[in-house]
């Protein structure tokens, strides 16, 4: 069955929504979907009208969201999936991250006199591009889970892709901005430029008829042409012959890889039970890290937009990154002290770390039970913000919480049969050693680099689904979350105004305060107590669900397009 009833309200969405109307949560009581673009929303919804599950919407809205929004996610990176299946009472989690090349080593982001790239001279190229791994969670996750045909929820995105679709004024901006790197390829410049020299204003209607056609192939074929087909060889082609920068990427690796579904990450915070993505993210770790940390103050009294609750949170969220550094990288290669890191008795200790009245410098990380018996060198790569999050429940009470990208904006700029390569591998420290000790996060064959994706599922004191909730960010994604759990946890703050919260992060020394927020009125008090303080803008991507008696209600980050439906 198509869906005939979604192209007419694409159309609608895709001309009339005003980003203004995301700031009010949304209310439902069967289902609901939460995205960062309003026509990927739209898909999900008509999804579930029809009686899809969260999967199948899952499955939509990714697709569409490579469409619509292509500088943040698709089918040339990857993903990670917090899954709660309703009927099982189960929480799962799904490793889609990209995995670095077998034939790459240690030094790829090294120069020939041994010191590192610059950040972007390993970013544009074949060089930085990994394994992809979203189509494969795709279809892994829908063929165990999914209710309605695959072929049937490809033909929206195939259709907007062939008709054309209006550039929205985020997309447009994007592209602007990154206009010189993005003319590097003549593929990827052919599709976002309209001449040699002119970005895709906002309002262009712009189809991708290469997306439609390896949409087709995929409805048809399920993803074995894109790990062992045409479509392979094509993105291995792209890579290998990158001008200036070719990759290390192989056919064995796309036939080689495949989705582990993991054991979710679960901590206490108070009567609830918050659940996220474990190594090779950092996200449910750190998060877990700072909240235990956190819950020895009385956060109740504070209000979250003041000067004792914003020291306290940049506190906890130095520290929390001391540990990230130095011990967190994937657990398939790193003998990790993932038990330890979130010991109520460890993070007991580092709290008393904290002093309310003052910022505490330049702390070291500290030593979990469990920790790693020889020495490691601490490592602070960079994560680019870019990345999208949506979040879905279901008439049936399942739950998606998916964090999905291609890393920096618009991946590798490298793009291949309609859809932009990943630039993953620059998410591996470019290092492999520092001062003769090793670096958790460094780069070895097969690998999948770090992350601080957080797709996050809470549950309450009964054991029930009560949210769902994660941003982009790069590594701000973090405390974004963070203070969302917060607000609604700590505070019972409606959903979007925990969304609509000031961000702020310290996770490299500086505490970044959001501009034209009431953070920035911090600032001289914050430096007073000794902080290193910068106001800047903090474009998060929150989208959030949250479950309770009186039925559904979902917030979507006003900072980005996201829009939430539900019914």
């Amino acid at each position: 069955m198509i869906f005939n009833r979604l192209f007419s309200s694409l159309v609608f969405v895709a001309f009339l929504w005003n980003p203004a109307f995301a700031q009010s949560s949304k209310k439902a009581l069967k289902y609901m979907v939460a995205t960062a673009n309003p026509v990927a929303s739209q898909v999900g919804y008509d999804i579930l009208s029809r009686g899809g599950n969260a999967i199948d919407a899952m499955v939509g809205v990714q697709l569409m969201l490579n469409l619509v929004e292509p500088q943040s996610s698709g089918i040339g990176g990857g993903a990670f999936l917090l899954f709660y299946d309703a009927k099982r009472k189960e929480v799962t989690s799904f490793d889609g991250r990209e995995t670095a090349p077998l034939k790459a080593k240690g030094d790829l982001f090294l120069k020939e006199d041994g010191g590192p790239l610059k950040f972007f001279e390993g970013v544009v190229g074949g060089r930085s591009v990994g394994t992809p791994g979203t189509l494969k969670l795709l279809e892994v996750t829908h063929k165990n889970f999914g209710s309605l045909p695959w072929r049937e929820l490809m033909q929206p995105t195939i259709k907007l892709a062939e008709e054309g679709f209006r550039v929205s004024k985020r997309l447009a901006a994007s592209v602007e901005r990154d206009a010189k790197r993005l003319k590097t390829f003549p593929a990827t410049k052919s599709y976002f430029f309209l001449d040699s020299d002119t970005p895709v204003p906002e309002g262009t209607l712009l189809r991708n008829p290469d997306f439609a056609k390896t949409l087709r192939l995929i409805a048809a074929e399920g993803s074995d042409p894109f790990y062992y087909g045409e479509i392979a060889r094509d993105i291995v082609r792209t890579v290998q012959e990158a001008k200036g920068n070719p990759g290390k990427l192989s056919l064995a690796d796309l036939r080689n890889y495949w989705v582990i579904e993991r054991q979710p990450i679960c901590h206490d915070y108070k009567q609830y039970q918050i659940c996220g993505m474990g190594p090779p993210s950092s996200g449910a770790l750190t998060i877990g890290q700072m909240l235990g940390m956190l819950s020895h103050f009385n956060l109740r009294d504070l209000s979250p937009n003041g000067l004792n609750f914003t020291h306290l949170f940049a506190e906890a969220n130095q520290l929390a990154f001391k540990d990230r550094g130095l011990y967190m990288a994937d657990s398939d290669y790193v003998d990790m002290p993932t038990e330890g890191l979130l010991d109520p008795e460890y993070l007991e200790m580092r709290s008393k770390l904290i002093d309310p009245s003052k910022a505490s410098g330049n702390l070291s990380a500290g030593s979990p039970p469990k920790a790693l018996s020889y020495q490691l060198s601490p490592d602070m790569s960079l994560e680019f913000p870019s990345t999208s999050h949506f979040a879905i429940v279901d008439a049936q009470g399942n739950a998606v919480s998916m964090t999905t990208t291609i890393e920096n904006g618009f991946g590798s700029r490298l793009m291949t049969r309609g859809f932009l390569l990943n630039n993953e591998l620059t998410d591996f420290s470019f290092r492999p050693e520092q001062n003769g000790r090793l670096i958790a996060n460094r780069l070895e064959p097969g690998k999948r680099p770090r992350s601080s994706m957080s797709p996050t599922l809470v549950f309450n004191a009964k054991g029930e689904l009560h949210m769902a909730v994660g941003s982009p960010g790069g590594s701000r994604i973090i405390p974004y979350v963070a203070k969302t759990l917060l607000g609604v946890l700590e505070w019972n703050m409606d959903i979007q105004d925990a969304i609509n919260l000031p961000n702020l992060a310290k996770n490299f020394g500086t505490l970044d305060l959001e501009a034209e927020t009431p953070a920035e009125q911090l600032k001289a008090e914050l430096e007073q107590r000794g902080h290193k303080v910068s106001v800047r803008s903090l474009t998060s991507g929150i989208q959030g669900i949250v479950v309770s008696s009186g039925g559904l209600v979902g917030g979507a980050d006003p900072r980005r397009e996201g829009l939430v439906l539900g019914e």
